[in-house]
């Protein structure tokens, strides 16, 4: 049988750079789409920028170098090639605390030094080992950070100083409603209201970024009604503001955490926005060069006197939405950015505090998501979220998180040791108990096991539904033992597995598979519906019936209640959209090889997969015309298989030998004889089957569908369907040792792969 290679692949973060050649032929060829993305992505950088360095106590201009660094130079080293980096409202806490703690110039030296720790990061290839955090943990640090940024901000848009932490701003919150200074909060609530109704306006209206429409609009107003509010400051431009950084003065176990918390939070908020943006792009980020980008984009703006870089979301998807097609977007976004700062550093000066804490307010509240607690309630994870927010508001951000991360690795630590063991005691008197077992099953969950075990009373039987992970010796052995002195009260004991652990005693002799024989009832009828009386097999086994019975008492033990809703929808009527016409051998199951549900398909089965268009066969031609006319479906599929009993018969017949299976079989077989004559002279599809070394046998169940497919073109009900293009037929081969399955085309086969479904 042919065998599909095996391509290699190469992992994403072993890509090696482009040379400089092709670097500056890619950065040109998509200038056309780059540009206009640029300016585009610039004029929503401009004011988060400015709203940002206000809320950090850093001087504002060192909000438009970060911004300008991190897009000339992450944007030029990165490995995302449409994220935008600057200045990140996920780290303004924690500058905020740097600046009251170690003043300006050493927290730029902290900024310089978090980057040459990305750097080495980056070079060290971890870049995927810093996305191992939890989710969790970093969505409820970011909701957390959006807390802070709104307590502070409501302080400054009131007309008033924000305090140090969150709960100082919060407990300060009442006695600045009450001396609000009116022309500033006026002022900060139409910025507000702006950016929430941005999003209703007309299209071409929305072309301009809400948040540049809203510092503009509200700026200006603020200049014509409101002159005396308390405004932007700064002296010179953005090349005066430059600053080298300075060594703390003592303090070094402090600074060091510090550089440590900026270079983890940087790295990691970065990183998940790449990978974000790789969603929205299609690209694909080489995470580690990612790291050595924002390292050398820190390092820089650090010793410029810039905030501390990220990948920033809000600018990356701005930059997707906009058409940008490579890195150019994000270095002109920078570009623009050191030319306005230098040449227009007056106009901003004329942004009053208030209008900036507007934009921060909504910047902060859409840090907070509803759909992440959502997330983290239905996962199970809303202790770990709801701890790491309060701790993030109450203490600061990295004690929060590291509390967060803790509680985390608890959580999946309780999760691993604490299997799931329940007894459910029978809802009638003749049926058996059942005890569920779900998991990782080891040692760490013997106490439960025996006290779930031993919940059962004596003499009853008991079914055990075995859904484990993880399975070790001790609990494997605990089980068998229980489940033999369960035995020796006169009660069965039957196991069945689900999970994906093999499980065998010392002796290896449970099967995976649990056959009735191993494991008799007593001698009573109990589970049979009353009136039954079940076969015996010689050994006075009640098999093929109690087989039957025990598969449906499972189906409704583990699968109706997920069933239920997939048929809900079909409790009136059914709509499938492909008939399938299989062989009756019980080893063909056209749900699973389709990957199929109910009501997916209308499925008619028949010895040899045959379709009669003489007539002679009322109940195929009532199902054709039930399909197509009745329920008109799209597309009927004819499938053949290997080693087929009714093939055989064909051959047998042809070559002398009676089949064996009385006149009416024979009068069928002649359904299938026109096959066998095709098949000896020479149909295509038999030629293409033994080029691919299928045997006698399988060419001919090969060559029986594709003539089953032309009859279908000749059939009165099928054919004008097929004729005008309403209906489609497609034939089917389905090997049963390799359990794959082969498109027969009229001339000749076609191994399946992802892009037929792609192109049908």
């Amino acid at each position: 049988m042919p065998q599909s290679n095996e391509s290699a692949t190469v992992p994403a973060d072993s890509h090696s750079p482009p040379g400089p050649k092709a670097r500056k032929t890619s950065l040109l060829s998509n200038l056309g789409a780059d540009l206009p993305a640029s300016l585009v992505v610039f004029l929503v950088a401009l004011p988060l920028s400015l709203g940002i360095a206000a809320a950090s106590g850093a001087p504002i201009m060192a909000g438009l170098i970060a911004a300008a660094v991190g897009g000339i130079v992450a944007g030029s080293l990165g490995g995302s090639p449409l994220q935008v980096s600057g200045p990140a409202a996920g780290l303004t806490v924690v500058v905020a605390g740097l600046v009251d703690e170690f003043g300006w110039q050493v927290t730029c030296a902290i900024t310089a030094a978090a980057g040459v720790v990305q750097l080495l990061m980056g070079v060290s290839r971890i870049g995927r080992a810093a996305l191992a955090v939890s989710p969790v943990v970093v969505k409820a640090m970011l909701a957390g950070i959006g807390i802070t940024i709104i307590l502070q901000q409501l302080h400054v848009l009131l007309g008033g100083q924000a305090a140090g932490s969150a709960l100082e701003n919060l407990t300060a919150l009442p006695p600045a409603i009450t001396n609000v200074e009116l022309h500033s909060a006026l002022l900060g609530v139409a910025v507000v209201a702006i950016l929430l109704t941005w999003k209703f306006l007309p299209a071409a209206v929305r072309k301009i970024p809400g948040p540049l429409a809203a510092v503009v609009a509200v700026t200006a107003l603020s200049v014509a009604v409101a002159p005396s509010v308390e405004r932007i400051s700064f002296s010179g431009s953005i090349f005066d503001a430059i600053a080298l950084p300075s060594l703390p003065d003592g303090n070094w176990r402090a600074a060091a955490m510090a550089v440590i918390t900026v270079a983890l939070i940087a790295s990691i908020e970065s990183l998940l926005s790449a990978v974000a943006v790789d969603k929205m792009g299609g690209s694909r980020t080489n995470l580690n060069r990612e790291l050595v980008g924002q390292g050398s984009a820190n390092v820089v703006s650090g010793m410029l006197g810039g905030l501390p870089v990220t990948g920033v979301i809000v600018r990356s998807a701005t930059n997707v939405e906009a058409g940008a097609k490579s890195r150019t977007s994000a270095i002109l976004h920078g570009v623009w950015v050191l030319v306005f700062s230098a040449l227009f550093a007056g106009l901003i000066q004329l942004i009053p505090l208030s209008v900036l804490a507007g934009l921060l307010l909504v910047i902060g509240a859409k840090l907070i998501k509803v759909a992440d607690i959502r997330t983290s309630l239905r996962t199970g994870d809303l202790l770990v979220y709801s701890v790491t927010l309060v701790c993030v508001v109450a203490l600061n951000l990295l004690e929060g998180v590291i509390i967060g991360l803790a509680l985390a690795a608890l959580c999946v630590l309780w999760r691993v040791l604490r299997a799931q063991i329940h007894a459910h005691a029978p809802s009638a008197e003749a049926l058996p108990w059942r005890v569920t077992i779900a998991g990782s099953c080891s040692f760490f969950a013997l106490p439960r096991l025996n006290r779930v075990l031993h919940s059962v009373p004596e003499g009853q039987d008991v079914v055990v539904e075995l859904n484990a992970d993880y399975l070790d010796h001790a609990f494997r052995e605990a089980l068998v033992a229980w489940q033999k002195q369960q035995r020796n009260t006169g009660a069965s004991v039957i196991l069945e597995e689900h999970g994906t652990t093999a499980f065998s005693d010392a002796a290896d002799n449970t099967p995976q598979r649990q056959d009735p024989r191993e494991f008799p009832l007593p001698p009573r009828t109990s589970w049979l519906p009353a009136g039954v009386t079940p076969a015996h097999d010689d050994d006075g086994g009640r098999l093929p019936l109690r087989s039957i019975l025990l598969g449906i008492d499972k189906y409704h033990r583990r699968h109706a209640d997920k069933v239920r809703p997939l048929v809900q929808d079909l409790t009136e009527g059914q709509n499938p959209d492909t008939l399938f016409v299989a062989c009756v051998d019980s080893r063909v199951n056209p749900n699973l090889i389709t990957s199929s549900g109910p009501g997916d398909l209308l499925t008619l089965r028949n010895i040899g997969n045959v379709v009669c268009n003489d007539g002679s066969d009322a109940s195929i031609d009532s199902a054709l015309s039930f399909a197509v006319k009745g329920l008109s479906v799209d597309s009927i599929v004819v499938c053949g298989h290997s080693n087929c009993g009714a093939m055989k018969a064909v051959i047998a017949d042809a070559e002398g030998a009676s089949p064996g299976m009385g006149a009416g079989f024979d009068t069928w077989l002649e359904h299938a004889r026109p096959s066998y004559s095709a098949l000896m002279t020479g149909h295509p599809v038999a030629i293409a089957a033994a080029a691919e070394g299928y045997s006698r046998l399988d060419q001919l169940s090969m060559v029986n569908v594709a003539l089953q497919l032309r009859k279908l073109e000749e059939h009165p009900v099928t054919g004008p369907a097929l004729a005008s293009g309403q209906l489609e037929a497609t034939g089917l081969f389905y090997d049963i040792c390799t359990a794959r399955v082969v498109l027969v085309t009229p001339e000749g086969i076609e191994q399946l792969d992802p892009s037929m479904a792609v192109r049908a």
